[in-house]
Protein backbone atom coordinates (compact mmCIF):
# COMPACT_ATOMS: atom_id res chain seq x y z
CA UNK A 1 0.00 0.00 0.00
CA UNK A 2 1.29 3.63 -1.12
CA UNK A 3 1.27 6.07 1.89
CA UNK A 4 1.48 9.68 0.68
CA UNK A 5 4.26 11.39 2.26
CA UNK A 6 2.58 14.62 2.97
CA UNK A 7 0.08 13.20 4.97
CA UNK A 8 2.66 11.38 7.19
CA UNK A 9 4.35 14.75 7.88
CA UNK A 10 1.00 16.29 8.28
CA UNK A 11 0.42 13.43 11.14
CA UNK A 12 3.56 13.45 12.23
CA UNK A 13 3.27 17.69 13.56
CA UNK A 14 0.08 17.16 14.84
CA UNK A 15 1.99 14.12 17.33
CA UNK A 16 4.93 16.57 18.29
CA UNK A 17 2.28 19.82 18.81
CA UNK A 18 -0.07 17.56 21.18
CA UNK A 19 3.07 16.42 23.19
CA UNK A 20 4.34 20.15 23.50
CA UNK A 21 0.65 21.26 24.95
CA UNK A 22 0.61 18.48 26.79
CA UNK A 23 4.02 19.03 28.50
CA UNK A 24 2.96 22.71 28.60
CA UNK A 25 -0.56 22.16 30.23
CA UNK A 26 1.75 19.79 32.99
CA UNK A 27 3.87 22.69 33.67
CA UNK A 28 1.22 25.47 33.79
CA UNK A 29 -0.75 22.92 36.34
CA UNK A 30 2.64 22.16 38.77
CA UNK A 31 2.98 26.05 38.57
CA UNK A 32 0.23 27.13 39.84
CA UNK A 33 -0.18 24.35 42.52
CA UNK A 34 0.36 26.28 45.66
CA UNK A 35 2.87 23.92 48.48
CA UNK A 36 1.40 24.31 51.88
CA UNK A 37 3.65 26.34 54.07
CA UNK A 38 5.53 24.48 57.04
CA UNK A 39 3.25 24.71 60.36
CA UNK A 40 5.14 26.78 62.89
CA UNK A 41 7.07 24.70 65.56
CA UNK A 42 5.16 24.79 69.26
CA UNK A 43 5.55 26.70 72.07
CA UNK A 44 6.59 24.09 74.66
CA UNK A 45 6.37 25.01 78.43
CA UNK A 46 6.61 22.73 81.07
CA UNK A 47 4.15 22.42 84.08
CA UNK A 48 5.82 20.45 87.14
CA UNK A 49 2.94 20.53 89.21
CA UNK A 50 1.86 18.14 92.76
CA UNK A 51 -0.76 15.93 91.24
CA UNK A 52 -0.22 13.04 93.87
CA UNK A 53 1.24 13.32 97.67
CA UNK A 54 -0.08 15.94 100.23
CA UNK A 55 -1.05 18.40 98.12
CA UNK A 56 -2.61 16.55 95.21
CA UNK A 57 -5.72 18.82 95.03
CA UNK A 58 -4.06 22.32 94.89
CA UNK A 59 -1.50 20.39 91.74
CA UNK A 60 -4.53 18.62 89.93
CA UNK A 61 -6.65 21.90 89.99
CA UNK A 62 -4.38 24.07 89.35
CA UNK A 63 -3.03 21.99 86.11
CA UNK A 64 -7.25 22.01 85.00
CA UNK A 65 -6.63 25.51 85.05
CA UNK A 66 -3.35 25.66 82.96
CA UNK A 67 -5.26 23.60 80.26
CA UNK A 68 -8.26 25.49 80.15
CA UNK A 69 -6.04 28.45 79.33
CA UNK A 70 -3.84 27.47 77.05
CA UNK A 71 -6.22 25.26 74.85
CA UNK A 72 -8.56 28.83 75.14
CA UNK A 73 -5.01 30.16 73.89
CA UNK A 74 -4.29 27.88 71.11
CA UNK A 75 -8.20 27.81 69.70
CA UNK A 76 -7.66 31.94 69.15
CA UNK A 77 -4.46 31.31 66.95
CA UNK A 78 -1.85 30.57 69.50
CA UNK A 79 1.42 32.91 70.37
CA UNK A 80 2.66 35.42 67.48
CA UNK A 81 1.13 32.26 65.01
CA UNK A 82 2.64 29.55 66.83
CA UNK A 83 0.02 26.77 69.43
CA UNK A 84 1.72 25.99 72.72
CA UNK A 85 2.58 22.65 73.65
CA UNK A 86 2.16 22.06 77.44
CA UNK A 87 4.04 19.15 78.78
CA UNK A 88 2.44 17.95 82.60
CA UNK A 89 4.86 16.33 85.17
CA UNK A 90 4.24 15.33 88.87
CA UNK A 91 6.30 16.43 91.08
CA UNK A 92 4.78 14.57 94.15
CA UNK A 93 4.41 16.85 96.30
CA UNK A 94 8.16 16.65 97.20
CA UNK A 95 10.95 19.03 96.72
CA UNK A 96 13.75 16.35 95.41
CA UNK A 97 10.91 15.19 93.08
CA UNK A 98 10.07 18.15 91.79
CA UNK A 99 14.17 19.20 91.37
CA UNK A 100 14.17 15.83 88.61
CA UNK A 101 11.05 16.99 87.13
CA UNK A 102 12.10 20.13 86.64
CA UNK A 103 15.50 19.06 84.74
CA UNK A 104 13.61 16.59 82.61
CA UNK A 105 11.26 19.02 81.73
CA UNK A 106 14.52 21.38 80.76
CA UNK A 107 15.50 18.20 78.40
CA UNK A 108 12.39 18.47 76.40
CA UNK A 109 13.27 21.72 75.69
CA UNK A 110 10.27 24.32 76.92
CA UNK A 111 11.23 27.69 77.27
CA UNK A 112 9.38 28.21 80.76
CA UNK A 113 8.33 26.48 83.62
CA UNK A 114 4.73 26.37 85.76
CA UNK A 115 4.95 25.47 88.97
CA UNK A 116 5.38 23.62 91.33
CA UNK A 117 2.80 25.12 93.84
CA UNK A 118 4.05 24.80 97.44
CA UNK A 119 7.15 26.78 98.29
CA UNK A 120 9.81 23.83 98.91
CA UNK A 121 9.09 22.47 96.12
CA UNK A 122 9.29 25.49 94.09
CA UNK A 123 13.18 26.32 95.93
CA UNK A 124 13.76 22.26 94.86
CA UNK A 125 13.27 23.49 91.04
CA UNK A 126 14.52 26.82 91.05
CA UNK A 127 17.95 25.90 90.35
CA UNK A 128 17.37 24.14 87.36
CA UNK A 129 15.48 26.83 86.06
CA UNK A 130 18.23 29.54 87.32
CA UNK A 131 20.87 27.48 86.11
CA UNK A 132 19.32 26.89 82.44
CA UNK A 133 17.77 30.45 82.48
CA UNK A 134 14.21 29.27 82.00
CA UNK A 135 11.35 31.53 83.70
CA UNK A 136 9.49 29.83 86.56
CA UNK A 137 6.42 30.97 87.75
CA UNK A 138 5.19 29.86 90.68
CA UNK A 139 0.92 29.95 90.71
CA UNK A 140 0.60 29.16 94.49
CA UNK A 141 4.25 29.95 96.60
CA UNK A 142 3.32 32.34 99.19
CA UNK A 143 6.36 31.92 100.99
CA UNK A 144 9.20 34.50 100.68
CA UNK A 145 12.15 33.08 99.71
CA UNK A 146 9.97 31.59 96.76
CA UNK A 147 11.41 34.51 94.99
CA UNK A 148 13.68 36.49 97.31
CA UNK A 149 16.98 34.39 98.24
CA UNK A 150 17.04 34.62 102.29
CA UNK A 151 20.41 35.01 103.05
CA UNK A 152 21.45 37.51 100.05
CA UNK A 153 17.86 39.51 100.17
CA UNK A 154 18.18 39.55 96.19
CA UNK A 155 15.64 39.16 93.73
CA UNK A 156 15.82 35.45 91.93
CA UNK A 157 16.35 36.23 88.62
CA UNK A 158 14.66 33.95 87.17
CA UNK A 159 11.45 33.15 89.26
CA UNK A 160 7.58 34.63 89.72
CA UNK A 161 4.79 34.45 91.29
CA UNK A 162 1.27 35.14 90.63
CA UNK A 163 0.12 34.73 94.12
CA UNK A 164 -0.08 37.20 97.35
CA UNK A 165 2.87 36.72 100.59
CA UNK A 166 2.01 35.45 103.78
CA UNK A 167 2.95 38.49 105.48
CA UNK A 168 0.15 40.31 103.55
CA UNK A 169 -2.43 37.33 104.16
CA UNK A 170 -1.31 36.74 108.20
CA UNK A 171 -1.63 40.32 108.70
CA UNK A 172 -5.12 40.55 107.12
CA UNK A 173 -6.13 37.96 109.24
CA UNK A 174 -4.27 39.60 112.46
CA UNK A 175 -6.35 42.41 111.67
CA UNK A 176 -9.36 40.85 111.00
CA UNK A 177 -9.77 39.02 114.24
CA UNK A 178 -8.71 42.08 116.15
CA UNK A 179 -11.04 44.48 114.76
CA UNK A 180 -14.07 42.60 113.30
CA UNK A 181 -14.34 39.44 115.48
CA UNK A 182 -13.44 42.00 118.85
CA UNK A 183 -10.61 39.14 119.55
CA UNK A 184 -8.44 40.06 122.74
CA UNK A 185 -6.67 36.53 123.06
CA UNK A 186 -5.47 33.95 120.28
CA UNK A 187 -4.11 30.63 119.84
CA UNK A 188 -1.66 29.56 117.47
CA UNK A 189 -1.13 25.92 116.40
CA UNK A 190 1.02 25.96 113.15
CA UNK A 191 2.65 23.16 110.68
CA UNK A 192 6.15 23.69 111.95
CA UNK A 193 7.69 21.84 109.07
CA UNK A 194 6.68 24.69 106.63
CA UNK A 195 7.90 27.76 105.29
CA UNK A 196 4.65 28.93 104.32
CA UNK A 197 2.94 28.22 107.95
CA UNK A 198 5.72 29.86 109.95
CA UNK A 199 5.35 33.06 107.94
CA UNK A 200 1.73 32.78 108.06
CA UNK A 201 2.07 32.69 111.87
CA UNK A 202 4.53 35.15 112.21
CA UNK A 203 2.46 37.42 110.43
CA UNK A 204 -0.88 37.18 112.18
CA UNK A 205 1.32 37.42 115.31
CA UNK A 206 2.76 40.94 114.32
CA UNK A 207 -0.42 42.45 113.35
CA UNK A 208 -2.50 40.81 116.23
CA UNK A 209 -0.60 41.99 118.84
CA UNK A 210 -0.14 45.45 117.13
CA UNK A 211 -3.89 45.97 117.40
CA UNK A 212 -3.78 45.18 121.01
CA UNK A 213 -4.16 41.43 121.62
CA UNK A 214 -2.30 38.67 123.25
CA UNK A 215 -0.86 35.23 122.15
CA UNK A 216 -1.75 33.14 124.92
CA UNK A 217 -0.63 29.66 123.07
CA UNK A 218 2.21 28.95 120.28
CA UNK A 219 1.31 25.13 119.70
CA UNK A 220 2.73 22.94 116.61
CA UNK A 221 2.52 20.05 114.37
CA UNK A 222 4.37 18.70 111.18
CA UNK A 223 2.91 17.24 107.53
CA UNK A 224 1.42 14.05 108.24
CA UNK A 225 0.29 13.73 111.82
CA UNK A 226 -3.37 12.76 112.62
CA UNK A 227 -3.80 13.22 116.23
CA UNK A 228 -4.37 16.39 117.52
CA UNK A 229 -6.60 16.58 120.78
CA UNK A 230 -3.49 16.58 123.10
CA UNK A 231 -2.47 19.93 121.20
CA UNK A 232 -6.11 21.36 121.33
CA UNK A 233 -6.88 20.92 125.21
CA UNK A 234 -3.82 22.52 125.64
CA UNK A 235 -5.32 25.40 123.96
CA UNK A 236 -8.82 25.16 124.63
CA UNK A 237 -6.94 25.67 128.73
CA UNK A 238 -6.02 28.80 127.47
CA UNK A 239 -9.12 29.92 126.63
CA UNK A 240 -8.16 31.97 123.54
CA UNK A 241 -11.06 33.52 121.53
CA UNK A 242 -9.77 32.46 118.42
CA UNK A 243 -6.97 29.75 117.05
CA UNK A 244 -4.90 30.34 114.06
CA UNK A 245 -4.32 27.41 112.22
CA UNK A 246 -1.71 28.22 109.28
CA UNK A 247 -1.35 24.56 107.20
CA UNK A 248 -2.49 22.28 104.37
CA UNK A 249 -6.27 21.34 104.27
CA UNK A 250 -4.76 17.82 105.17
CA UNK A 251 -4.05 18.46 108.54
CA UNK A 252 -6.22 21.58 109.28
CA UNK A 253 -9.38 19.99 108.01
CA UNK A 254 -8.72 17.49 110.92
CA UNK A 255 -8.04 19.69 112.98
CA UNK A 256 -11.18 21.60 112.66
CA UNK A 257 -12.74 18.32 113.51
CA UNK A 258 -11.19 17.60 116.47
CA UNK A 259 -11.34 20.88 118.07
CA UNK A 260 -15.39 20.30 117.61
CA UNK A 261 -15.38 17.24 118.94
CA UNK A 262 -13.35 18.45 122.34
CA UNK A 263 -16.07 21.29 122.95
CA UNK A 264 -13.53 24.13 121.13
CA UNK A 265 -16.26 26.81 119.53
CA UNK A 266 -14.08 30.03 119.15
CA UNK A 267 -13.61 30.68 115.48
CA UNK A 268 -10.74 28.69 113.72
CA UNK A 269 -8.92 30.87 110.84
CA UNK A 270 -6.48 29.54 107.76
CA UNK A 271 -4.83 30.70 105.29
CA UNK A 272 -4.97 30.20 101.41
CA UNK A 273 -4.03 26.22 102.08
CA UNK A 274 -7.61 25.80 103.46
CA UNK A 275 -9.22 25.95 100.40
CA UNK A 276 -10.11 22.62 99.38
CA UNK A 277 -12.99 20.75 98.42
CA UNK A 278 -11.60 17.83 100.12
CA UNK A 279 -11.60 20.70 103.90
CA UNK A 280 -15.07 20.34 103.81
CA UNK A 281 -14.60 15.91 103.18
CA UNK A 282 -12.06 15.89 106.09
CA UNK A 283 -13.74 18.23 108.68
CA UNK A 284 -17.34 18.01 107.78
CA UNK A 285 -19.53 20.79 107.17
CA UNK A 286 -20.89 21.38 110.86
CA UNK A 287 -17.36 21.34 112.29
CA UNK A 288 -16.06 24.29 109.91
CA UNK A 289 -19.05 26.69 110.69
CA UNK A 290 -17.60 29.80 112.69
CA UNK A 291 -13.77 29.32 110.46
CA UNK A 292 -12.37 31.83 108.40
CA UNK A 293 -9.47 32.03 105.94
CA UNK A 294 -7.76 33.97 103.47
CA UNK A 295 -7.97 33.43 100.09
CA UNK A 296 -6.69 34.70 96.44
CA UNK A 297 -10.09 34.85 94.89
CA UNK A 298 -13.79 33.85 95.28
CA UNK A 299 -16.25 32.22 92.51
CA UNK A 300 -19.25 34.31 93.27
CA UNK A 301 -17.17 37.03 92.93
CA UNK A 302 -19.38 39.10 89.71
CA UNK A 303 -16.43 40.00 88.09
CA UNK A 304 -17.71 38.97 84.24
CA UNK A 305 -14.17 37.67 83.64
CA UNK A 306 -14.55 35.62 86.71
CA UNK A 307 -18.06 34.36 85.96
CA UNK A 308 -17.09 33.50 82.19
CA UNK A 309 -13.81 30.94 83.67
CA UNK A 310 -16.39 29.91 86.47
CA UNK A 311 -18.75 28.59 83.94
CA UNK A 312 -15.95 27.08 81.64
CA UNK A 313 -14.09 25.45 84.39
CA UNK A 314 -17.63 23.93 85.26
CA UNK A 315 -18.46 22.97 81.69
CA UNK A 316 -15.05 21.37 81.74
CA UNK A 317 -14.36 19.70 85.22
CA UNK A 318 -18.06 19.33 86.38
CA UNK A 319 -16.97 21.60 89.59
CA UNK A 320 -16.32 24.81 91.22
CA UNK A 321 -12.52 25.73 90.66
CA UNK A 322 -11.22 26.90 93.80
CA UNK A 323 -8.32 29.60 93.95
CA UNK A 324 -5.26 26.63 92.51
CA UNK A 325 -7.23 26.75 89.54
CA UNK A 326 -7.91 30.27 89.56
CA UNK A 327 -3.93 31.24 89.69
CA UNK A 328 -3.29 28.09 87.07
CA UNK A 329 -5.66 30.16 84.71
CA UNK A 330 -4.02 33.04 85.61
CA UNK A 331 -0.20 32.00 85.38
CA UNK A 332 -0.83 30.01 81.94
CA UNK A 333 -2.01 33.53 80.46
CA UNK A 334 0.31 35.67 82.33
CA UNK A 335 3.08 33.57 80.12
CA UNK A 336 1.33 33.83 77.45
CA UNK A 337 1.17 37.24 77.26
CA UNK A 338 5.09 37.72 78.43
CA UNK A 339 6.02 35.74 75.63
CA UNK A 340 4.13 37.79 73.13
CA UNK A 341 5.46 40.70 74.66
CA UNK A 342 8.90 39.84 74.22
CA UNK A 343 8.55 38.63 70.62
CA UNK A 344 10.79 35.51 71.34
CA UNK A 345 10.55 32.17 72.87
CA UNK A 346 14.31 33.34 74.64
CA UNK A 347 14.32 32.72 78.36
CA UNK A 348 16.15 35.64 79.32
CA UNK A 349 13.80 38.24 77.12
CA UNK A 350 10.48 35.84 78.78
CA UNK A 351 11.91 36.65 81.87
CA UNK A 352 11.93 40.25 80.72
CA UNK A 353 8.99 40.41 79.97
CA UNK A 354 7.74 38.97 82.78
CA UNK A 355 9.48 41.56 85.67
CA UNK A 356 7.87 44.30 83.21
CA UNK A 357 3.95 43.07 83.91
CA UNK A 358 2.00 46.28 84.43
CA UNK A 359 -1.52 46.01 85.36
CA UNK A 360 -2.17 42.40 83.72
CA UNK A 361 -5.53 41.36 84.38
CA UNK A 362 -6.18 38.02 85.32
CA UNK A 363 -9.21 36.04 87.15
CA UNK A 364 -7.39 36.48 90.66
CA UNK A 365 -7.46 40.44 90.07
CA UNK A 366 -5.34 42.90 88.53
CA UNK A 367 -1.82 43.14 88.92
CA UNK A 368 1.76 45.01 88.41
CA UNK A 369 5.38 42.72 89.03
CA UNK A 370 7.42 44.46 91.94
CA UNK A 371 11.05 44.44 92.04
CA UNK A 372 11.01 40.85 93.53
CA UNK A 373 9.00 39.55 91.38
CA UNK A 374 5.75 39.44 93.57
CA UNK A 375 2.39 40.60 92.09
CA UNK A 376 0.77 43.65 93.96
CA UNK A 377 -3.01 42.31 94.60
CA UNK A 378 -5.98 41.67 96.81
CA UNK A 379 -7.06 39.06 98.86
CA UNK A 380 -10.66 37.76 99.69
CA UNK A 381 -11.59 36.78 103.24
CA UNK A 382 -13.92 33.73 103.40
CA UNK A 383 -16.01 32.22 106.17
CA UNK A 384 -17.46 28.47 106.10
CA UNK A 385 -21.17 28.18 106.11
CA UNK A 386 -22.60 25.28 106.00
CA UNK A 387 -19.69 23.91 103.60
CA UNK A 388 -20.05 26.95 101.55
CA UNK A 389 -17.54 29.60 101.02
CA UNK A 390 -19.02 33.10 101.55
CA UNK A 391 -16.99 35.73 101.26
CA UNK A 392 -16.79 38.50 104.10
CA UNK A 393 -14.58 41.47 102.56
CA UNK A 394 -11.80 42.10 99.81
CA UNK A 395 -8.84 43.48 100.95
CA UNK A 396 -6.47 45.76 98.50
CA UNK A 397 -2.92 45.70 99.57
Amino acid sequence: MKINKKLVLLLMVAFLVSIVAGCGGAATKTETEKTPAPAKEPIKIGLNVELSGGVASYGTNCRNGIVMAFDEINKAGGVNGRKIEYIVMDCKSDAAEATNVAARLVQKQVVALIGPLVTGSVLGATPIATQNKIPLVAPAATALPATVDEETGKTKEFVFRTCFLDPFQGGLMGNYAADTLKAKKAAILMDTSTDYAKGLAQAFKESFTKKGGTIVAEEGFVKGDKDFKSTLTKIKNKAPDVVYVPGYYNETGLIAKQARELGITVPLLGGDGWDSADLVNIAGAKALNHTFFTNHYSPQDNDPKVVKFVQAYKAAYKTTPDAFAALGYDSAYLVADAIKRAGSTDGVKIKDALAATTNFTGVTGTFSMDQYHNPVKSAVLIEMVDGKQVVRTKIKP
